[in-house]
């Protein structure tokens, strides 16, 4: 295994709770209820899901709604609640472990550049990735393989030298498609999804070394 590479919201950062959290207030404002499987069409990306939460919405509470008012509201409550997390447990120490036995590394995003690279930069961790692909860099985003193929092309790499850390299963499909080694950590919100299709699931990074990881994956 030559390369690691990482998802961001959910597996670097937990930006995923806060946003469930934000938008299940914006609900149960207007009486309604935002079930967690709808929710999860959309989670680590968009590519083949249609599901918009504010037509949801609307459709819930039987009219439509000033979605500018409500953008800015569960934005600004999205914000807020980011501001007290912290990187997730273990992935300081893979990166470590992984740039001193010479491991590539990078992140695949379905997000936006401005916004992994905005988070990456604020939590110090910028510098240390050999390539950043996010939803700029490629037509289709999770399920689809594009975001991890593009990682490894400018890793130098093949897929079948690369592990992939992911927290949803549309980022666990999207590596499986592209045909590597895929570990799901998930978080508050992705463990209540069915990720089996991921090669190995962790509870934590915490809970494997990346010795260990690499041993794993090489058999």
């Amino acid at each position: 295994m030559k390369a690691l590479i990482f998802d961001f919201d959910g597996l670097i950062l937990d930006t995923e709770l806060p946003d469930f959290s934000s938008w299940e207030e914006i609900y149960r404002e207007h009486g309604c209820e935002l079930p967690l499987e709808k929710w999860a069409s959309i989670l680590g990306g968009t590519g083949e899901s249609s599901f918009d939460p504010y037509e949801y919405l609307e459709a819930c509470y039987g009219k439509p709604l000033d979605r500018e008012t409500i953008w800015i509201k569960r934005r600004k409550n999205y914000v807020e609640k980011l501001e007290d997390e912290e990187v997730l447990p273990g992935v300081a120490e893979y990166i470590a472990s992984a740039r001193d036995r010479g491991i590539k590394l990078a992140v695949a995003s379905s997000s936006p550049e401005n916004w992994v690279v905005g988070h990456l930069t604020h939590l110090g961790l910028i510098g240390c990735f050999d390539c950043i692909c996010t939803a700029d860099d490629v037509e289709k985003t999770k399920p689809d393989p594009a975001l991890f193929l593009a990682s490894a092309h400018d890793l130098g790499v093949k897929p079948e030298e690369v592990i992939v850390l992911e927290d949803s299963p549309n980022g666990v499909t999207a590596a499986n498609r592209a045909g590597m080694f895929v570990v799901a950590v998930p978080n508050a919100i992705t463990s209540r999804l069915n990720l089996e299709h991921a090669d190995l699931i962790l509870n934590s990074l915490e809970d494997m070394t990346l010795d260990e990881l690499l041993e794993r994956a090489g058999k």
